[in-house]
């Protein structure tokens, strides 16, 4: 049995799954190799990197189109590697602008494509699936509606539950009060916090007018603002978008904060299902470049960008998006939800739903024994 595997994931919460993922195949059967893309967490945890997800982080149209060259040469690198080294399962994790068109040329060498956590078809319109379906071979979902989506197109799927909550349940928290102890924070006021990507180019449009509204609320509401610091980011880059500087970075204790703070204002991305999990009321923004967002508007077929609103149904949480991500919108939507009690309580109520709607715990050892049993039969 060939016991080599192609892993590839772009980002960063692809690298968190892609880590637990390897951990638990390596549980199932210790001489499994893989190879591919991911970052810090999956080479710990045991991948022969051929390309870190550093290099990978691009989004939006634009940025696609200026880094095509380098995509083309990634794409061949790694199908040279599945050939030299004879690799017949490929596992794809989340990332599917560069996931996909890469199991389309697996696909024609007649290799086995697993899918792990969809690509979101319901946002790009139903006849993607039809595209999937001549992809993958396997597809592990981590949401219930999505399964009910590929099966009815008879697509081998596998719903898992999603892998954040086993990384929540187990994660070590700090006390509220070590956290503010730690961090040097202010006892006398709630946290309000800021989480504006993991993006250099996504942090340079919504930082300066996350961090103007912030400073409004904070000194109407007092509130002391936390800046939670993706792991990839340099903490200097905040300081050089603008001359307010009353906050503090954190970088490593993301989840801490979630459940220690009062109030957010976050990015659009996988940190809305966290709070939401955290019951932590929160607005979401979005800003990309216009050509991106035009597209976007072309092809999505939603009306929330936000996880958490999808998966809940309902527009729980405020959604500010490019022009409307301003910080006199930002500070007009925050101040109407801390002005008011009631609304601040409706809306933690409401997503108290979150945490039973990312299903059971164990996602990641469910997904690797679909991919052992794949990898077995390859």
């Amino acid at each position: 049995m060939n016991k080599k595997i192609m892993i590839i994931a772009g980002e960063a919460s692809g690298d968190l799954h892609g880590a637990a993922l390897i951990k638990k195949l390596k549980e199932l059967d210790s001489s499994i190799e893989f190879f591919g893309i991911g970052g810090d967490k999956m080479i710990d945890a045991g991948l022969h990197a051929l390309f870190h997800i550093k290099k990978m982080a691009f989004l939006g149209f634009t940025e696609i189109i200026r880094h095509l060259p380098f995509i083309s040469y990634v794409q061949k690198k790694l199908i040279d590697y599945v050939l030299s080294e004879n690799i017949m399962t490929i596992v794809l994790i989340d990332y599917p602008g560069f996931n996909l068109r890469i199991a389309k040329k697996l696909k024609k060498l007649g290799r086995k494509i697993i899918y792990y956590i969809s690509p979101q078809v319901w946002a790009w319109g139903k006849k993607r699936i039809n595209k999937i379906k001549k992809l993958i071979d396997k597809m592990i979902v981590v949401f219930a509606f999505e399964e009910k989506l590929y099966k009815e197109k008879s697509i081998d799927t596998s719903y898992v539950g999603h892998p954040l909550i086993e990384h929540i349940k187990n994660y070590n928290y700090l006390s509220k009060d070590e956290l503010f102890e730690k961090f040097s924070l202010d006892k006398e006021k709630e946290i309000l916090l800021l989480l504006p990507g993991s993006r250099k180019h996504e942090i340079k449009k919504i930082f300066p007018e996350l961090i103007k509204a912030a400073d409004q609320l904070a000194t109407n509401f007092n509130l002391q603002i936390v800046v939670a610091c993706a792991d990839n980011i340099n903490e200097n880059i905040f300081k050089d978008l603008s001359d307010i500087k009353n906050y503090k970075i954190i970088k490593g204790y993301t989840y801490d904060l979630f459940k220690h703070s009062y109030f957010g204002i976050i990015k659009s991305g996988t940190s809305t299902l966290e709070a939401g999990y955290f019951k932590l009321p929160f607005v979401v923004v979005y800003s990309t470049n216009a050509l991106t967002y035009w597209l976007g508007k072309i092809f999505v077929k939603i009306d929330s960008i936000a996880m958490v609103n999808i998966l809940l149904g309902e527009k729980v949480i405020d959604e500010l998006i490019q022009k409307e991500m301003n910080s006199k919108n930002l500070y007009l939507t925050c101040y109407n939800i801390l002005s008011n009690e009631l609304k601040y309580k409706e809306i933690k109520e409401k997503l108290s739903r979150v945490k039973l709607l990312l299903g059971e715990d164990g996602a990641s050892e469910k997904a690797a024994r679909i991919i052992y049993s794949v990898l077995n039969e390859a």
